[in-house]
């Protein structure tokens, strides 16, 4: 997929993840405080403070940048294991018949009727304020609507001439999925995956505002967390809750765009074949 075809809207998501990313990698380097640094409670922005100070004198302006770091990781670590789970369950449920695409499609079907959130809702709080349960529950409870797109492209591959030809001259079926599905069905787990980026981290600031977090890192829902329940909305201390907010939302904005977009491209894209795959595969 060249960069050239991607349409303008993939560009605005990509160069807000440039921005989020970069901020975020160099975010060491750019704070102006230790986070265990206290100062003047509830102070307003200066240029000492760029944010002000939160209820307990911490330079908002650094847990800003800090968490920034903590939010992306928990995205993306929990999109790689929805859209890879999503991705296995929804080519075998595609390639495979009989009594084991039944299995897979009526597991995918009941985990697809049961709410999300308020079951991650509920496993945060059995689990406990952790960050690696935060991750897992995200993952782990994301994955339907990848395996559902790909199971509908996958079920299109398998009825073509070149697998059923495959299929015929005795190849090994995971040669099959690994080296003829798979690279079909790509595009298709990269644009849910970027969207599963921007879902876990919603996801996460949801669980981090109701207070099922991680305590000893700082997110921006945590932050939001903190200024709900120490007076920053009451007190309609902005610099304490806005930017947290808009950190969220340029963050998803970014990831949807940009999967939206990949995701058009891949319904578009006719499915590639080379004239020798059956040949080269023999």
């Amino acid at each position: 997929m060249s960069l050239y075809r991607l349409p303008a809207t993939a560009y605005c998501g990509l160069l807000l993840l440039l921005a989020l990313l970069l901020l975020a990698l160099l975010a060491p380097l750019l704070v102006p405080y230790s986070s265990s640094e206290r100062f003047t409670p509830f102070a307003v922005p200066s240029a000492e403070h760029l944010l002000g100070c939160d209820d307990v004198g911490h330079d908002i302006f650094t847990q800003l940048l800090l968490a920034s770091r903590v939010s992306l990781l928990v995205g993306i670590t929990a999109a790689v294991a929805s859209a890879g789970l999503g991705a296995t369950i929804g080519i075998l449920a595609g390639y495979c018949r009989g009594y084991t695409a039944h299995l897979l499609n009526g597991f995918i079907d009941i985990i697809l009727l049961i709410p999300m959130l308020p079951l991650m809702i509920t496993l945060a709080a059995y689990l406990g304020p952790n960050l690696g349960n935060i991750v897992a529950i995200i993952g782990l409870l994301s994955w339907c609507s990848t395996a559902r797109v790909v199971k509908a492209r996958v079920l299109q591959l398998r009825n073509l001439p070149f697998v059923e030809a495959l299929q015929g001259l005795g190849i090994p079926e995971y040669q099959i999925i690994l080296k003829h599905i798979f690279p079909n069905v790509a595009e298709v787990i990269a644009a849910k995956f970027i969207l599963s980026v921007a879902y876990a981290m919603l996801n996460e600031s949801a669980l981090s505002f109701l207070g099922l977090g991680d305590p000893l890192t700082i997110s921006w829902g945590t932050i939001l967390y903190y200024a709900f329940h120490r007076g920053g909305f009451v007190n309609d201390l902005w610099h304490w809750y806005l930017p947290p907010g808009l950190c969220i939302a340029a963050a998803t904005l970014g990831f949807t765009l940009l999967g939206f977009s990949l995701e058009q491209m891949s319904r578009e894209n006719k499915i590639q074949t080379s004239p020798d795959d059956t040949a080269d595969a023999a």
